[in-house]
């Protein structure tokens, strides 16, 4: 019972911060949640359910295909997350010194795993995507679910590899919007809907925007060395300063998003619980407004990683507020159609 206790917490230590205490002699589901680095699935589960109750709140409730159109999206997401380590090595991008080895262990460079077992993690991931795409075009009648999947694949395998190397030429973060937003929540609603209206298309890009943010945060952090082998990110572009300048516009957009939203009838009115996180929304500015501290601070678990550590907290903060207003939303929805007509 014991051991079972320090197993669930290994996992938990791996999803809350991305490392475990000694991965090397950890359990395969604690190494294989940092090799995947699990930590961040948080943000395609949130884009899933955000595509699930915006189409329950529109009169829409598939539960099984959402659940496919969830695992589908998390299987990409990991996915993509071990082509992204097998190709930056593979390039000459990630070694000992770059800050991806450092804040958690390197799937690769830590001897965590070998590139012939992440080929064929990633083999297996795409497979099972591949089936869930397959039966949701053809047994559940959503042909526009190939679109979707084909589109989220190019991004994501063209992210990083060549020729177009959407990273090194200041796409990476427009590319998270885009993935985040109308690919896995617009795809979400139609898998559940079978269709997607205009103003659904409206409502997916906040989320998608804030988890863009996230990006832009991570490429601060690593400007130096990106700009020294020639990844020309949105940071590296504009420079630190004024990087850091944007990420704090973007955020706020996120707010005023909401807002915009709910008054075009995008989004139903508990949305606005989400600007109960607007004092998430001031820590996160006050730490952008100033350089990264010399050291990390006590409890800070993914140093040297400064930026994008406010910014997924932002996230996920505002996540759990923009799902439980959407859940409010599709219960509002409910009650105005039993007593109200």
């Amino acid at each position: 019972m014991a051991r079972l206790g320090s197993r669930f917490g290994s996992w938990a230590q791996a999803l809350r911060g991305c490392n475990v205490d000694d991965v090397s002699g950890a359990d395969p589901i604690a190494r294989w949640l940092v090799i995947s680095r699990a930590c961040v699935f948080a943000m395609t589960i949130i884009s899933a359910l955000i595509g699930t109750l915006l189409a329950a709140a529109d009169g829409y409730f598939r539960p099984g295909l959402a659940l496919l159109s969830l695992a589908g999206l998390v299987a990409a997401h990991a996915a993509n997350n071990l082509l992204n380590d097998y190709l930056d090595v593979k390039n000459g991008v990630d070694s000992e010194d770059y800050p991806r080895a450092q804040y958690a262990p390197h799937p690769l460079l830590g001897g965590l795993t070998t590139p012939r077992r992440l080929l064929q993690a990633i083999l297996v991931l795409n497979l099972l995507d591949a089936a869930i795409m397959l039966y949701l075009g053809f047994a559940a009648g959503r042909p526009w679910v190939f679109a979707f999947a084909l589109a989220g694949l190019a991004l994501s395998v063209f992210y990083v590899a060549g020729p177009i190397k959407l990273k090194h030429r200041g796409l990476g973060e427009l590319t998270a919007l885009v993935v985040w937003g109308p690919l896995m929540t617009g795809g979400t609603y139609y898998v559940v809907a079978g269709t997607i209206s205009p103003l659904t298309w409206l409502a997916t890009l906040p989320y998608g925007l804030l988890v863009a943010t996230v990006l832009v945060g991570k490429h601060i952090d690593k400007l130096k060395e990106d700009a020294s082998i020639g990844v020309h990110s949105i940071p590296v572009l504009l420079g630190g300063k004024n990087a850091r300048v944007l990420n704090m516009a973007l955020m706020v957009l996120f707010f005023l998003l909401l807002v915009v939203l709910v008054a075009v009838g995008a989004m139903g009115f508990w949305i606005l619980l989400t600007l109960l996180a607007l004092p998430h929304l001031l820590v996160a500015l006050r730490h952008y407004a100033r350089p990264r501290p010399d050291e990390a601070p006590p409890g800070w678990t993914v140093w040297p990683l400064w930026y994008v550590g406010w910014a997924m907290l932002l996230n996920r903060r505002v996540g759990q507020l923009f799902v439980l207003g959407l859940i409010l939303n599709v219960v509002w929805a409910a009650i105005r159609a039993r007593f109200l007509g």
